[in-house]
């Protein structure tokens, strides 16, 4: 079972100096048959204005993944983290028992980025960060497995360790000779999200937003990408 999900039937909220899309419920968008997929509950694309962003606030037993397409965003927590995010770093947030943090744009230009929540493995984790860069030739032409479960064979591979049963994969793909395929255990579930450019994805073609709800599945093929980056998550049943 592949469904596809266009862009413009994502949830959308604009407050000024924050513009959102919602693939699944969030906030004042709610639609009770997208509540989440597998483990997967939140991916919101934002744009955040220059010297605006999200001031201090908490979360708890949520896994909590950035991947920033444009500009930059500063991320302070209470565990005393302090960096800044860029296009091509991967920025995992493991909320645990709790953490309070604030992402603030200080530039001019609007950060524009995907937030991804996922549902943690077990609950009561002690809280704790990481952030690694990700090479643009690494993603090139084909899929770069980006976060991996902790404690999994995969997790040295990926660029960061989750704290949930997920595989996130990221790829960027650009003329007839970029292609790449994966294999899919029928067993999970899985999701691919468009971030920008278009792509065909086991024969559907997508556009920037557009997403595919996948069940059931042996292998996803990606092709005829123009200017596309896509993320390919494998996830619980």
């Amino acid at each position: 079972m592949i469904e596809f999900r266009p862009s413009a039937k994502r949830g959308h909220a604009h407050h000024g100096w924050l513009e959102s899309y919602h693939s699944f419920s969030f906030a004042d968008y709610f639609d009770p048959s997208r509540m989440g997929w597998g483990n997967l509950r939140v991916i919101n694309e934002d744009w955040v204005a220059g010297h605006r962003g999200f001031g201090t606030h908490g979360h708890r037993d949520m896994e909590i993944f950035t991947w920033m397409l444009g500009g930059e965003l500063s991320h302070r927590d209470s565990l005393g983290n302090g960096e800044t995010i860029r296009p091509g770093e991967a920025q995992r947030m493991s909320a645990g028992t709790g953490v309070r943090h604030s992402e603030m744009n200080h530039g001019i230009e609007v950060a524009h980025l995907l937030q991804i929540w996922m549902l943690p493995s077990q609950a009561g984790l002690p809280p704790s960060y990481d952030q690694h860069t990700v090479d643009d030739a690494e993603l090139r032409g084909r899929l770069r497995l980006v976060g991996a479960p902790v404690g999994s064979a995969e997790a040295a591979q990926a660029a960061v360790a989750l704290n949930a049963d997920v595989r996130l994969h990221i790829g960027r793909f650009d003329g007839p000779a970029e292609r790449a395929e994966l294999k899919l255990d029928p067993a999970r579930k899985a999701y691919v999200h468009l971030a920008r450019g278009r792509l065909t994805v086991s024969g559907q073609a997508l556009n920037t937003g557009d997403a595919l709800a996948i069940d059931g599945e042996t292998m996803l093929s990606l092709h005829d990408g123009q200017d596309a980056e896509v993320l390919v998550f494998e996830l619980q049943p």
